[in-house]
């Protein structure tokens, strides 16, 4: 395996941790090596989540909800290739938590009279804005609604997965 060292992480009497830039194919990966197993790590997938994000706006199928706004809560959870940015340590490297929290903000600004559709804007904009998203799940919650009970929120889960 031919590799150029970018830096050595951790060193001890038995164990090396490496890290190596290996061109495969037309695109460049990076690879974690462990000497002392000879391991090679080609993806390091994550989550990213944003929980509790709290907006006001003015959803729903009612005149007045249009007039008087309600309380929602996003809950965003992403998933993605971090190697690269594992590895450089560059903001440019992965997706953006404060890209996915202004996209919610102004995708719930925009009022709709079901929260699925609000939900389905956040998952085209944050697949189209941060292309290595790999999978996506939002969850937009109306708190207190009203629909004649006692109910704390409403809520609505959707996903997707890019092909």
């Amino acid at each position: 395996m031919n590799g150029k060292v970018i830096k050595i992480v951790e060193q001890s009497r038995y164990n090396r941790v490496l890290y190596l830039f290996i061109p495969l194919k037309k695109t460049i990966e990076f690879v974690l090596l462990t000497q002392e197993k000879n391991t090679l790590f080609h993806q390091i997938m994550g989550k990213i989540k944003l929980k509790n994000i709290r907006t006001f706006s003015y959803h729903g199928c009612l005149i007045e909800e249009s007039k008087i706004g309600s309380d929602y809560r996003v809950d965003l959870e992403i998933e993605t290739d971090l190697t690269q940015s594992a590895l450089s340590d560059k903001l440019n490297d992965t997706v953006d938590y404060v890209l996915l929290n202004r996209i919610v903000f102004e995708e719930m600004a925009i009022r709709s009279e079901l929260l699925e559709n609000v939900a389905h804007r956040i998952i085209v904009r944050a697949m189209n804005e941060a292309p290595t998203i790999t999978k996506i799940e939002v969850e937009v919650s109306k708190i207190n609604p009203p629909i004649g009970g006692d109910v704390e929120a409403v809520t609505i889960i959707m996903s997707e997965t890019k092909k």
